[in-house]
C-alpha cells in the first residue's frame, strides 16, 4: 500500500465510491488497461463542485475540481483492483472543463489532476492528455475527467 501511504502524505484520502450517473459502467477492464468512465468533480464531502470556469469559478477552484476529479479516479481504479500500487502508467487523461467562451486556462485546470498523478506515481503518472472547454458539462459540473491506466495482472 505504498501509493495509498504517500497519497496520505500528500495530504489527500480516497473519497467514497460514487455512482455512475447514467446508464454505463465505472470502469471497463481490457487485459491490463482499464477505461475509466468519466468522473465529475466533487468536494471532500461529496458534493458536487458546479460551475462554470470564467464565470462563476477561478482556475485555481477549477485545479482544485480537476484535483478531486483525479482522486475519484483513484477510487475507481482501487474498487477495481484493490491496490493502488498495481498500477502501471497512467496512460491518457481527457479533461473537460466547463468553460466560458473567454476562458482559455483549460490546460491549467486540468493540472490539477495531472499533477497529482505525477506526485503519486512519479514518471508511471506521467500521461498523454486533452484539456478541452465545453460550454455546458452534465449537471453543472466544473471539470469532468476521464483516464486510461495500465495495470499489473499479476
Amino acid at each position: 500500500m505504498i501509493i495509498e501511504e504517500h497519497l496520505k502524505k500528500l495530504g489527500h484520502s480516497l473519497p467514497p465510491p460514487s455512482p455512475p450517473a447514467g446508464n454505463y459502467v465505472p470502469v471497463v477492464r481490457q487485459g491490463n488497461t482499464l477505461w475509466l468512465s468519466g468522473v465529475g468533480s466533487r468536494g471532500s464531502d461529496g458534493t458536487a463542485i458546479t460551475g462554470k470556469l470564467g464565470v462563476d469559478l477561478l482556475t485555481d477552484e477549477g485545479y482544485l475540481a480537476a484535483t478531486r476529479c483525479a482522486l475519484n479516479i483513484l477510487r475507481r481504479i482501487k474498487d477495481e483492483i484493490l491496490d493502488l500500487d498495481k498500477v502501471i502508467r497512467i496512460l491518457k487523461v481527457v479533461g473537460n472543463v466547463n468553460s466560458s467562451a473567454n476562458f482559455f486556462e483549460q490546460a491549467q485546470v486540468i493540472d490539477g489532476a495531472s499533477d497529482l498523478f505525477v506526485e503519486l506515481f512519479g514518471e508511471k503518472g506521467k500521461h498523454a492528455r486533452t484539456a478541452q472547454g465545453l460550454v455546458a458539462l452534465p449537471g453543472n459540473n466544473a471539470v469532468i475527467i476521464e483516464c486510461a491506466v495500465e495495470i499489473s495482472c499479476d
